[in-house]
């Protein structure tokens, strides 16, 4: 029978259900093969010839693969329908024609389908063709050039910038974006202004409020009222005149609903509305997709399919009446300046089954679901049409007039269903109501305010924001959006507080190298430039390896220039491009690079051995003032050469000091007889401006005795170790949830929290297994499935073999359990031990 192979086993379960047994479905569990990670998996001399690794992990799934296909001479490759799922086609073809698993008679091709349903999988099955090539030639370049970029663009990192971790091609412009948008905030200055608004009343005593829009005779400007003074003369001016309603205008509008999601969209608006990531939005539309519920939801396209259209129009009518239903389908296009191959939107595959029907457990799957299906529905329905009314209000001298604004929803049409959230909610004085107002009357004052208002800077991306920023420039594509904020964030160059994107010193650093030294591979142009020509290769209207050629060419040349900086010019550089943030103007006007110890030396960024960055005098060695990395007044700046006295203990100074690794407390100083004195590091999230003697002593005093075990009595201890606060009873250390309840917790929870963790094996305890296999078929000895640190594994001897991430422990076979051992035996040249004779 034909071998079927899709990415993931829930796909592979579903498909199966769908063509029946007349197929045999299998997982290639993603990729199976890469580039490895090291030096020359790319080589520019040999025409770019790139080296691929089939992975450990994935081993396993070819030969399964390759198994079925001994059966069978049918291979149909059925992956995601973008370019990933091209590649991963190839690979696997190309993986499976090497180990000559497909033979010259082997037929091999290729379906896609958008959507994983009955219908959708059937259709598709009745139209294969080849590999694309030139989608897997993109990808091939895409590839080849983010690993060109890495490979020779972080050691430059490393050895000129200690303390940087790499640079990615999209990674670095994305960190750019952030940096830069940081500095703009920095560099704002607020100016002041000053509105008027007053509280109206009708001749029937119905209220409604106007703002100042003429005084003097002169249409007002934002800024024309630029202090208080000015504005309580704007306030006497309304006070001391006799208003009257000057017009009343009411003109009809419209509002038309939003176009149906595509990937960047749809990050967005989860972001806005349930504050989800990137990843985790598509974390959740994966499972989505893969159960049938929504169609693929990497794309940029935003069109529907006919049938879709009239599907949604009809749950429309169903649900809310024909009214809702616009005479002729909408019809949306793509603005996209680098659109993806032709995929549909992200849209229901049921257009009559809401949330509540499909009974989805998962929460971010059950509201992002709802999100979807609100959305498609309601790009398909009557625009709301609204009534908008303009009431100019004003004195009989010309001299002083204000404007009332309102709006009334004549039929709500989408809006019944769905409304597009907003990155930066602003009070629109639209919305509002109005009463009935009739020209010609008497507008009396009911109180009149003066108000405040200073200019905001520009406010810090979310992830949402970056998605569209990142979209409106042609940075990336929708499958790489999640993994390039995700990898910014592990990599420690942003933080993301209150959901809003915040860079690292370190984000900076490598920021202001790269714009000083690769400025052109940062560009934005020159990034979006790039995407441009990938999308040219995917369209088969160029060749790869000439974009490769003139890519590497000046690349390679800018790497070259670099081998002659010194760290030294480095630093002046950014200590140059950074001044205005490490440096800023001081108060009393005096040199802000200034040493505030020795008033001689001039301050500047230096590097530590170690790696990492800080502020060091120049006067160095002879005055050894640092401080952190940062502006000053950064966490930990107040904390001298010597460290900052918080008293004494036994008459032995308690300081608090910083080191290479952060903060820390530390009684009394080296001497012969006892080099290194007493430290201890500050907890995570504990902050040294809040640190004084009495919690510097507690630290000091750690580990804390709780008191001797009832058993054996003996003595259980709290403390804080290399991976956080624990209780510990003789070899066994339990986690405890946090730094807090190690000087609070107790010896009935310690006795409960050890015992959990004897339980479970814990260190010093004989582990007891999840599942006794038996005796190995062929060597003997006991084969066992057991809970470890990073998952279940299978244990036999001294080798364990962790179980794939789709393997339930209780569904272990001993056959299974041998193969993953035999595997990671192999892997680690280990010999099996020869099999043991029984006994005569």
């Amino acid at each position: 029978m034909p071998v079927v192979v899709v990415e993931s086993p829930a796909k592979a379960k579903t498909i199966n259900k769908y063509l029946g047994p007349g197929y045999t479905v299998l997982a290639s569990y993603g990729h199976v093969r890469d580039l490895p990670p090291k030096d020359g998996s790319v080589d520019p001399e040999q025409d770019f010839a790139m080296t691929w690794e089939v992975a450990s992990d994935s081993k396993k799934h070819v030969k399964a693969i390759a198994d079925a296909l001994a059966e069978d001479g049918e291979l149909i490759l059925a992956t995601d329908p973008d370019r990933e799922g091209e590649a991963i086609s190839w690979h696997l073809k190309e993986a499976l024609t090497k180990r000559r698993s497909i033979k010259k008679g082997t037929a091999v091709s290729r379906v896609t389908f958008n959507a994983i349903t009955k219908d959708a999988v059937s259709e598709a099955m009745k139209h294969p063709r080849d590999v694309d090539m030139p989608l897997v030639e993109a990808y091939l370049a895409r590839r080849a050039l983010d690993y060109l970029v890495g490979f020779n663009l972080s050691p430059v990192l490393w050895r000129k910038l200690p303390g940087a971790k790499s640079a990615g091609r999209v990674q670095s412009v994305c960190l750019r974006l952030i940096v830069e948008r940081e500095m703009e905030i920095e560099a704002f200055r607020a100016r002041e202004y000053w509105s008027v608004k007053a509280v109206l009343s009708t001749p029937r005593g119905q209220e409604y409020e106007a703002r100042l829009t003429v005084l003097a005779g002169k249409k007002l400007d934002r800024y024309d009222i630029e202090n208080e003074t000015q504005a309580e003369m704007a306030v006497q001016a309304i006070t001391s005149r006799d208003l009257v309603v000057k017009s009343v205008e009411a003109k009809p509008a419209s509002r038309n609903p939003a176009p149906p999601f595509m990937t960047s969209t749809l990050q967005q608006e989860a972001s806005r509305k349930f504050g989800m990531g990137a990843r985790q939005t598509m974390s959740a539309a994966q499972r989505l997709y893969e159960a049938g519920h929504i169609t693929y939801m990497r794309t940029d396209g935003i069109d529907m399919a006919p049938e879709a259209v009239q599907a949604a129009r009809d749950a429309v009518s169903d649900r809310f009446g024909g009214e809702y239903v616009p005479s002729s389908p909408r019809i949306y296009k793509n603005k996209a300046k680098n659109a993806q191959e032709a995929h549909e939107c992200i849209r229901p595959t049921d257009m009559a089954a809401d949330a509540e029907a499909l009974k989805l457990r998962d929460a971010d799957q059950r509201k992002l679901y709802d999100l979807i299906w609100k959305r498609t529905l309601a790009c398909q329905m009557e625009s709301a049409r609204l009534e908008r009314t303009t009431v100019d209000v004003g004195s009989a001298d010309g001299q002083v007039e204000l404007r009332a604004t309102g709006q009334v929803v004549l039929f709500d049409g989408f809006l019944r269903v769905y409304e597009e959230g907003r990155d930066d909610t602003v009070v629109d004085d639209d919305d509002k109501r109005l009463p009935q107002i009739s020209e010609g009357e008497k507008a009396d004052k009911r109180d009149v305010t003066p108000e405040q208002h200073f200019t905001q800077p520009p406010p810090r991306y979310t992830e949402a924001t970056l998605v569209k920023k990142m979209e409106e420039l042609g940075i990336g594509r929708p499958s790489t959006y999640a993994s390039v904020i995700t990898t910014i964030q592990d990599r420690e160059y942003v933080r993301k507080d209150k959901n809003r994107l915040i860079p690292e010193d370190k984000g900076r650093l490598v920021t202001a190298f790269l714009t000083n030294y690769f400025r052109r591979y940062v560009g934005y142009d020159f990034t979006a430039g790039l995407e441009d020509e990938l999308d040219q290769v995917s369209a088969g209207d160029s060749d790869y390896k000439a974009v490769l050629a003139r890519f590497w060419r000046d690349f390679s040349a800018a790497i070259a220039e670099t081998s002659e900086l010194r760290i030294t010019d480095v630093l002046d550089k950014i200590n140059e491009v950074l001044e205005p943030h490490l440096f800023p103007p001081r108060e009393d006007g005096g040199d802000p690079r200034q040493c505030p110890v020795c008033g001689e030396g001039r301050l500047s960024m230096r590097t530590a051995r170690s790696g990492g960055a800080f502020i060091g005098c120049s006067n160095y060695p002879d005055c050894r003032y640092t401080r952190a990395f940062g502006p000053p007044g950064a966490e930990g700046d107040e904390i001298g050469p010597d460290g900052k006295l918080l008293g004494y203990d036994e008459e032995e100074p308690v300081t608090l000091r910083k080191g290479r690794f952060g903060p820390y407390v530390q009684k009394g100083e080296p001497t012969e007889e006892a080099p290194k004195p007493p430290r201890a590091s500050l907890p995570k999230g504990w902050s040294p401006e809040d640190i004084d003697l009495d919690k510097a002593l507690t630290l000091l005093n750690l580990p804390r005795p709780i008191g001797p075990h009832p058993e054996d009595g003996e003595l259980i201890e709290a403390g804080i170790g290399r991976y956080g606060p624990f209780v510990k009873h003789g070899r066994v250390y339990a986690n405890l949830s946090s730094v807090e309840e190690v000087f609070e917790v107790g010896m009935n929870r310690a006795v409960e929290l050890l015992a959990q963790k004897a339980a479970r094996g814990g260190r010093g305890t004989a582990a007891k297994p999840l599942k006794e296999l038996g005796e190995h078929p062929e060597n003997g000895g006991p084969v066992n499935v057991m809970a470890g640190r990073y998952g279940p594994y299978v244990k036999w001897e001294k080798v364990n073999a962790t179980l794939p991430k789709d393997v339930e422990p209780e569904t272990v076979t001993m056959e299974l359990a041998v193969e993953l051992i035999a595997e990671k035996a192999a892997k680690k040249g280990k010999k099996a031990p020869a099999r043991k004779k029984k006994a005569s």
